[in-house]
């Protein structure tokens, strides 16, 4: 079997003491990648290549930017199949999903190269007599991206192209779930032409992770970090960033809540449910977890829910016949059956679905949750939603805020301007009307609040995130002094 080797200054380079690990199919249990461990002494040659090649790329013209970046997003296309190949192989995802993983991340460079001629800044008012101040932003350093599995070609392209754009290196820390696939996203941009340390990729054992992460936040070259993934790494990862005071771009966990008025359209509210809920077997941030409906609709609703839900077969991704493919791993499916046995034990009521069996879970739906059942608070990222029972929109919304997270949301009412007041007073990053609570494009704002983090992806917000802001002045005649 090929080893998929570290990705540095342009190369392919194996770890040290060529070290590798092995990545097994979900639902086979059979090895299907081999792939470099990185050490601490391979991350810091990552920073080190990164940090020569940004003294050059720093001063990279707009339209060199573009042109690259145009190239990646044509070449990722061009690697479709294999793309898609890696990603099923690894995480158990359907073909559809990874064509989409696809599709969006070509979008993401192609969004990317337009940014390139929108990195501006301002002329500022002076006090100063014939003083000219700006406000320029100008690439900030080496950025390290930390990508995870669950929808690996989008995210991990995410932590590279707005970076690039805004004439930064990068290193990408791959998720030990797809390193063959996030290996395949750096190989593209490198052949695209960003390679020589502009773009690297760092693969490394599950047991090396924290001593890899650790050594990119602590080496000085870098000088932002953007992570997605679980809140509890999160906090890790700003925990120690903040010791060297580095800006963090944080996308984390979800419970995202999705009201149905009594108003509601119920067929349509019913589709956006089932696929936010339980598109790529709910393994997604912004995943349906909590459906919050007025109780005059909730019996048709949950009826009609209920039905949809059992049509969704779930198994092995490459059956054409299986709507769901397979959690990422067994231990996935444990903490589910968990959540299960909880709320079930504590008075709610199983409608469709059921326990999951090793990484193949049916698309469930529990009905009359309560506060006091697990599900209610935990994330439970996979197929299965808590429906809750409300008496009116004001406890829709008092139970859709009642959650330490806040990233996605979806209100679904035929009266649009109640329905942008109720998502008004939603503590939600996302919030979508009468649509689901999954969606995402290039150019919107992506992020969230509370514990799902803080800063944005997407489009032009993200420059901010990825360059800093000076001041400079230019004197263009003699200034009075007091001395």
């Amino acid at each position: 079997m090929k080893t998929h080797q570290l990705l540095i200054a342009g190369e392919a380079r194996s770890a040290a003491a060529n070290a590798t690990f092995q990545r097994m199919n979900p639902l086979s249990g059979q090895v299907v990648t081999d792939a470099a461990a990185a050490s601490i002494a391979d991350a810091n040659a990552a920073v080190d290549a990164a940090s020569v090649a940004f003294e050059t790329w720093s001063d990279s013209s707009v339209g060199e930017r573009r042109r690259l970046l145009l190239k990646a997003a044509d070449l990722m296309e061009s690697y479709k199949d294999a793309f898609i190949e890696c990603m099923v192989e690894e995480t158990g995802s359907t073909p559809t999903w990874a064509g989409f993983n696809v599709m969006v991340a070509a979008g993401v460079l192609r969004e990317a190269a337009s940014l390139t001629s929108q990195i501006g800044g301002d002329i500022i008012p002076s006090n100063v007599p014939d003083s000219l101040a700006m406000g320029i932003r100008v690439p900030c350093g080496v950025v390290v991206g930390i990508a995870p599995w669950n929808a690996p070609i989008i995210l991990a392209t995410r932590a590279i192209a707005t970076p690039i754009a805004c004439g930064n290196t990068v290193i990408l820390k791959a998720s030990e779930q797809c390193p063959a696939t996030h290996h395949l996203i750096g190989q593209v941009l490198i052949e695209a032409g960003l390679g020589n340390g502009i773009v690297n990729v760092i693969t490394n054992a599950p047991k090396d992770a924290a001593d890899v992460v650790g050594a990119l936040i602590d080496a000085p070259a870098v000088r932002r970090i953007n992570f997605t993934g679980s809140t509890a790494v999160g906090r890790i990862i700003a925990e120690r960033a903040a010791r060297h005071l580095k800006p963090v771009l944080l996308e984390l966990g979800g419970k995202a809540p999705f009201i149905v008025l009594e108003d509601a359209d119920i067929d349509a509210a019913v589709e956006a449910a089932a696929f936010g809920a339980f598109f790529n077997q709910g393994q997604i941030c912004m995943s349906t977890e909590r459906l919050i409906v007025v109780e005059s609709v909730a019996d048709e609703f949950a009826q009609k829910l209920a039905s949809k839900a059992a049509t969704l077969k779930a198994g092995d991704p490459l059956d054409t016949s299986n709507a769901l493919g397979t959690l990422i791993a067994a231990e996935a499916g444990k903490k589910l059956n968990g959540l299960l046995a909880d709320a079930l034990a504590k008075g709610a009521s199983l409608l469709s679905g059921g326990k999951a069996e090793g990484v193949v879970m049916p698309a469930t739906l529990i009905d009359n949750v309560t506060s006091q059942m697990r599900i209610y608070t935990e994330e439970s990222f996979g197929p299965m939603v808590a429906m809750m029972r409300v008496k009116n929109e004001e406890e829709a919304i008092c139970i859709a805020n009642d959650s330490e997270y806040g990233l996605s949301a979806a209100v679904f009412s035929k009266d649009l301007a109640r329905a942008m007041k109720v998502a008004k007073r939603i503590e939600s990053g996302i919030c979508h009307i009468n649509a689901p609570t999954v969606h995402d494009e290039p150019q919107m704002p992506f992020g969230g609040v509370k514990s799902s983090g803080y800063g944005r992806f997407g489009g032009k917000y993200g420059i901010e995130e990825f360059t800093e802001l000076r001041w400079m002045t230019v004197q263009m005649g003699p200034r009075h002094y007091p001395i």
